[in-house]
């Protein structure tokens, strides 16, 4: 590395005065380099790696060369080097910024600094936050064989970093933005109503309705039953919790949920006269039954008879 780190410094000498010196070859190498090195957990080699690319840096950078050495710092596993590095400059509204910002993002994210990357995705959605269930982010670094990272949506990722902020109402305000229809706005509404504590019972209790009706129209029923479970440890009220409890009874005997259906009867005062309820204990395989989860397993002799 040596020879190749003096030909990048020779290259900044030789340079006009205010004009970087790319070395697209050295970061491209760096990427493939540091991504091994991390596969392997090389840590002495991976930190002397770090160390070259921050050293490597021109005193004067420009958007690209910042853009993929935070890139190389990243895949060689520092990201707070990564945001440093992306603090040197600053990009004018555009799409060049939108990369910027989804590059601090990542950093950020990979740092677990919530405070930076919920901002850097506030900015990224500016005054749309239902621009970002379009937006599918990495949630690590790719493999070295190539393989995808896996991505997740970015509207529940600035709900997640601002819930690990403590931040549970504006969570909820940006979860209920999702707008599209299906079980993924449904889930949203259903953890907003679960996140947004300051909310009257009754607000909350209008938002579960509302997922209800998205899920129900997706033909979630998994995720019906959950939110209508979710309802009923709400307790918003005597009436409000016996519609749900008769909703979800119904729902059990509909999707063959005995154990969820079980659960809900014994809410009920004359759970232990209830035919169903005898019915579905019926049903419901002992764990020390043969099959069951704590059936003890067959003796393995230590040595052959």
């Amino acid at each position: 590395m040596l020879p190749l780190l003096c030909s990048v410094l020779l290259a900044l000498l030789v340079a006009p005065r205010g004009v970087s010196a790319p070395s697209p070859q050295r970061d491209g190498a760096s990427l493939e380099r540091c991504s091994r090195l991390r596969q392997a957990g090389s840590l002495d080699d991976l930190r002397q790696e770090q160390q070259e690319l921050q050293a490597a840096m021109p005193l004067r950078p420009s958007l690209p060369e910042v853009l993929t050495a935070a890139e190389a710092l990243l895949a060689c596993a520092a990201p707070d080097a990564a945001l440093v590095a992306l603090a040197r400059v600053s990009p004018a509204p555009g799409e060049a910024r939108q990369r910027w910002l989804t590059v601090r993002w990542r950093a950020a994210h990979a740092g677990l600094h919530h405070a930076e990357a919920a901002q850097s995705l506030r900015l990224l959605a500016g005054d749309d936050l239902a621009s970002l269930e379009g937006l599918l982010l990495p949630v690590a670094l790719a493999s070295a064989d190539g393989r995808q990272a896996p991505q997740q949506v970015a509207l529940d990722l600035l709900a997640d970093h601002l819930e690990s902020l403590q931040l549970g109402q504006q969570a909820a305000e940006v979860l209920l933005a999702s707008r599209r229809p299906g079980a993924a706005t449904a889930a949203r509404w259903g953890r907003a109503a679960a996140l947004a504590e300051a909310l009257p019972l009754q607000e909350r209790d209008a938002i579960l309705e509302r997922a209800l009706e998205q899920a129900a129209a997706a033909e979630a029923w998994g995720l019906v039953a959950a939110l209508l479970d979710q309802q009923l440890a709400a307790g918003v009220s005597d009436a409000a919790s016996r519609r749900a409890l008769e909703r979800r009874l119904r729902l059990g005997e509909r999707i063959d949920d005995a154990y969820g259906e079980w659960l809900q009867r014994r809410r009920q005062a004359d759970a232990e006269s209830d035919p169903r309820q005898l019915l579905l204990e019926g049903q419901l395989r002992s764990p020390r039954a043969p099959g069951g989860h704590a059936a003890p397993l067959s003796p393995v002799p230590l040595s052959p008879p």
